[in-house]
């Protein structure tokens, strides 16, 4: 009888981790993906010629780490990035993993910087993609990073992704805020335009804001949905150091029903990711391993951690 029990409790065991299995969706701020082609925008500062020597030995080992992060990552079923030159460094980063699929638009930001995002498309079906664009105070025309969205379906679920990297604190946190609560109140209206016209649509919103969970842009947003990463998310306090000081500019947050139905989030599963490699000491304080300080190449990662939710296909 006892045996029977048990043989009863492992095929239940089983068949319930093949109706429901669990993935992260992440973001990474992956630093400066750029390749060494001279190119349309300003890359001048990441060329063999360049003070930084950017040449293909370093990008093909940037390459290599931003998949080993993704392997560490369990191969996340989304991933959205920033500070990625254009669309041929994430063709280049997928190289022959062929599960995944791009979503990619050419921002007009004066570095030459773009977000974009991975799917696994043996997993989520790709319906819809598009681009939030604006312009932020005191320029005449757009001159920033913009916001990418794109709308999967998984069985009958619709959700929505968007991918954010707001504008820097360049010349003070509170002299440039209003440059990232443009970015907010644009990011805000697209959120109001899903819940108005497809509330049953499940919402992840990501990104590098460039601002604190406390301040007004992501205040904003979190009016809206719910914020899944907080300084208590890894033991360090934050996805971000400067001045030895760790804090959280790497955000995610979800809306209300993404916590139930057939594609659902994981409860209290935010996390910033510290894997060992990603981190390393600095005059006795321990930094993200980045890949440069100023021109002096470091070969290491990233100037920020990963961030992650888990979310449950059933």
């Amino acid at each position: 009888m006892q045996k029977l029990l048990l043989l009863l409790l492992l095929t239940a065991s089983i068949h319930t981790a093949i109706a429901q299995q669990a993935y992260n969706v992440a973001f990474y701020n992956v630093e400066n993906l750029f390749d060494t082609i001279d190119g349309p925008n300003d890359d001048a500062e990441f060329l063999p010629g360049a003070a930084s020597q950017w040449n293909s030995e370093k990008y093909n080992a940037k390459l290599t780490h931003i998949r080993q992060v993704m392997e560490s990552l369990d191969f996340p079923i989304i991933m959205g990035v920033c500070e990625i030159e254009n669309k041929g460094v994430l063709t280049d980063l997928v190289g022959q993993e062929k599960r995944y699929g791009i979503v990619h638009y050419e921002s007009p930001d004066a570095r030459g910087i773009d977000v974009g995002m991975l799917y696994r498309k043996d997993l989520l079906k790709l319906k819809e993609s598009g681009r939030i664009r604006f312009v932020i105070p005191g320029d005449s025309a757009p001159s920033t990073r913009d916001i990418v969205w794109a709308k999967y379906q998984y069985k009958k679920e619709n959700l929505y992704v968007m991918v954010n990297h707001w504008p820097s604190r360049r010349g003070g946190a509170e002299e440039s805020a209003p440059r990232r609560m443009a970015a907010a109140q644009h990011a805000a209206q697209f959120i109001d335009s899903i819940q108005k016209h497809d509330p049953a649509a499940k919402i992840i919103f990501m990104g590098d804001l460039n601002d604190h969970p406390q301040d007004a842009g992501p205040q904003l947003i979190a009016g809206k949905l719910k914020p899944q990463i907080t300084k208590q998310s890894n033991s360090f306090g934050g996805s971000y150091n400067y001045k030895n000081e760790w804090d959280v500019l790497d955000h995610m947050m979800v809306s209300e029903n993404a916590f139930s139905g057939n594609l659902k989030v994981s409860a209290n599963s935010g996390t910033i990711h510290s894997f060992p490699y990603l981190l390393t000491e600095y005059k006795g304080q321990v930094v993200p391993n980045r890949t440069y300080a100023g021109t002096k190449y470091l070969g290491g990662y990233s100037d920020h951690l990963p961030v992650s939710i888990r979310i449950e296909l059933q």
